[in-house]
């Protein structure tokens, strides 16, 4: 097609732009999670309010109520906390195709227990950011133990889910109100 001087600029210019806005609206794509993948933003909501509110109940339990038991065959209060972090860093290296980068606090303090949890969290985001739709799809194991992706995403949810709110009965146990889940 031929145009004059005049509107190829203008059809230039404006696709210029377009090129620009294209290339400013890929890392707000990427941010989402997932590279965009609808699943994987969904969770990732939801894994979100997840670590807010596991921080929020590792907090809630006086330092000196960490080594609280209800029974002597449960797991301390600290121990559940670092079972879930253990747990989070597993699963999502196993989505990853990583080692385990999990490593026990040399100091078992509160303040280093809510720092693991924490990091564990952050650790499972950065793998959700980036896993591919193929990862999502991908059976991972062998036998019984052979699920895909979305499998291995859900497990890390159920499991944190079930060792947070056993941990939320500790709290409750010790006379203290968990936090709130803000959905």
């Amino acid at each position: 097609i031929h145009l004059n001087s005049n509107l190829r600029r203008i059809v230039m210019r404006k696709g210029f732009v377009l090129v620009i806005l294209c290339a400013a609206a890929v890392p707000a794509i990427l941010a989402q999670g997932g590279n965009g993948n609808k699943f994987v933003q969904d969770f990732e909501k939801h894994w979100n309010n997840a670590k807010e509110l596991s921080v929020a109940v590792a907090n809630a339990m006086p330092a000196e109520d960490y080594s609280f038991k209800p029974v002597s065959a449960e797991m301390s209060f600290g121990e559940q906390m670092l079972h879930i972090a253990n747990a989070n860093y597993y699963y999502c290296s196993f989505l990853a195709g990583e080692k385990n980068p999990y490593e026990k606090p040399k100091d078992a303090t509160k303040e280093a227990i809510v720092k693991k949890l924490g990091d564990s969290y952050d650790y499972c985001t950065k793998v959700f950011d980036g896993v591919t739709d193929a990862q999502l799809d991908k059976v991972l194991g062998t036998g019984d133990r052979a699920v895909d992706g979305r499998e291995v995403m859900l497990g890390v949810m159920t499991h944190m889910a079930h060792h947070r709110g056993q941990s939320e009965v500790y709290l409750r146990l010790k006379g203290i109100t968990p936090p709130t889940y803000n959905f």
